[in-house]
C-alpha cells in the first residue's frame, strides 16, 4: 500500500513538472516579446549657452511589434529654451536572432537660457500602447561677464586674410589658361571665317628655277605633245607664245603677258640685237595670223618657229652660278570657300562660343567660392 502511494505521488510530481515546463516555454516568448524599454540620455548634464549636446532616445521591443517614435522636427523647442538643432541619425539593431530590435535616434540640442532645465519624458507607442522614458535634467550655464572692469575687455580684432594656398587656386589657374586658349581660338576662327579663308593655310616651298629653264621645259612639253600634228595650230601657237611671253616677263621684268606682240617687240628693241628680234617678230606675226586670221601653217614652218623660240631664249638667257644656292620661293595655296567648309566653321564658332561661356561661368563661380 505504501509502495503504491509513493508511486502515485511520484507520477503526479512528474506530470506537474512537465505541465509547468510547457507553460513556461509558452509564456517566455510572449513575455520577451512583450517587454518594451524606453531610455533617454544626454551625453552631458552641464553645458554652456549656445553649445550643442547629443540627445539619444533608445527603444527596445519585439521585432514583430509596431513601433511609433515621437515626431520631432529641427528647431522644435523641448522646454525652457532648449531646442532641437538637427537629427544626427536613426539606427536599428536586431537582437536575439532577430526576435527583438533596438531603435536608436540621436538629436543635437542647444539652449539659450541659463537655468536648470527638466526635460519631460519622451513618449513612444508600441502596438498603440504608450511608453514613457525617464525625465532628464540639464544644467545650462552662462559665461560670466565682468561688468565692473570694462577696460579688461579686448577690442575687436582686425580681419585676417587666410594665407595664400596654391592648392586652392591651381585649378582656377589652369581652367583660366584653357579659357584663354579657347578665347584665342574662337577669335582666330571668327576672323578666318569673315575673311573667307580656310582655318589652316596650305604653304608649299618650291625651288625657284631660272626663267630660261622654265621656258625650255615648257617648249619641250609642247614639242612632245605635237599639237600641230593634230591640225590644231591655233592651240600650238597659243601655248608657244605664252611660254615666250612668260619668259620675257621673268627675264626682262615687264609684264609681257598683258602686252600685244608689237608692244613686246618695241620694248625689246633696247634689250637685244635686230637678228634675234627679227626671228621673234616672225614668230609673233605667224602666231597672230594663226590665232586671229585662221592662217594655215606647214609642219616645217611650225618646227622653224619652235627653234626660233629656243634660239631667242638661249641668246637672251642669263646664266646662273652653279655654286649659288637656289633661292626658295614660298607659295601660299588657299582653297576656295565652299558650302561644307562654311558650315563646319559656323559649327566650330558656335561650339567654341558655348564652351567659352560655360568655362567662364565655372571659373567665375570657383573664384567667388574661394574669396567669399
Amino acid at each position: 500500500m505504501i509502495f503504491n502511494a509513493l508511486s502515485s505521488m511520484r507520477r503526479h510530481i512528474i506530470i506537474n513538472n512537465i505541465l509547468l515546463g510547457v507553460v513556461f516555454m509558452l509564456l517566455v516568448p510572449v513575455s520577451v516579446q512583450a517587454q518594451v524599454t524606453v531610455e533617454a540620455s544626454i551625453d552631458t548634464l552641464v553645458m554652456l549657452i549656445g553649445q550643442q549636446r547629443e540627445l539619444t532616445l533608445e527603444v527596445t521591443c519585439g521585432s514583430s511589434q509596431r513601433l511609433e517614435m515621437p515626431v520631432m522636427q529641427p528647431m522644435q523647442p523641448l522646454k525652457d529654451g532648449v531646442e532641437l538643432v538637427e537629427r544626427l541619425g536613426l539606427d536599428t539593431i536586431k537582437l536575439n536572432d532577430g526576435k527583438r530590435i533596438q531603435v536608436r535616434e540621436r538629436w543635437a540640442i542647444t539652449a539659450f537660457d541659463s537655468a536648470l532645465v527638466y526635460l519631460p519624458p519622451f513618449e513612444v507607442k508600441v502596438d498603440g500602447k504608450p511608453y514613457l522614458s525617464k525625465s532628464l535634467a540639464l544644467k545650462v550655464l552662462t559665461i560670466p561677464v565682468d561688468t565692473v572692469h570694462l577696460d579688461r575687455f579686448a577690442g575687436p580684432k582686425d580681419i585676417h586674410d587666410n594665407p595664400f594656398s596654391w592648392d586652392d587656386w591651381s585649378p582656377v589657374f589652369w581652367w583660366s589658361v584653357l579659357l584663354l586658349i579657347l578665347a584665342v581660338l574662337l577669335a582666330y576662327v571668327s576672323i578666318r571665317y569673315h575673311q573667307n579663308k580656310p582655318i589652316i593655310r596650305i604653304v608649299k616651298r618650291v625651288v625657284k628655277l631660272p626663267p630660261h629653264q622654265v621656258a625650255i621645259a615648257e617648249i619641250e612639253r609642247i614639242k612632245v605633245e605635237k599639237k600641230w600634228a593634230e591640225e590644231d595650230s591655233k592651240e600650238y601657237y597659243t601655248l608657244l607664245t605664252d611660254a615666250i611671253r612668260t619668259y620675257i616677263r621673268d627675264r626682262f621684268s615687264f609684264n609681257a603677258t598683258e602686252m600685244t606682240s608689237s608692244e613686246i617687240i618695241e620694248r625689246l628693241v633696247q634689250e637685244g640685237d635686230e637678228t634675234t628680234l627679227a626671228e621673234l617678230r616672225d614668230l609673233f606675226q605667224t602666231a597672230d595670223l594663226v590665232k586671229f586670221a585662221k592662217w594655215t601653217t606647214l609642219i616645217g614652218e611650225n618646227d622653224r618657229n619652235l627653234l626660233n623660240a629656243i634660239d631667242f631664249i638661249n641668246q637672251t638667257k642669263v646664266e646662273v652660278d652653279p655654286n649659288a644656292k637656289a633661292e626658295p620661293e614660298e607659295i601660299t595655296v588657299e582653297e576656295r570657300q565652299n558650302r561644307a567648309r562654311s558650315i563646319t566653321m559656323r559649327v566650330a564658332i558656335i561650339v567654341l562660343a558655348l564652351a567659352l561661356l560655360a568655362l567662364l561661368g565655372y571659373v567665375g563661380w570657383q573664384i567667388f567660392d574661394l574669396i567669399r
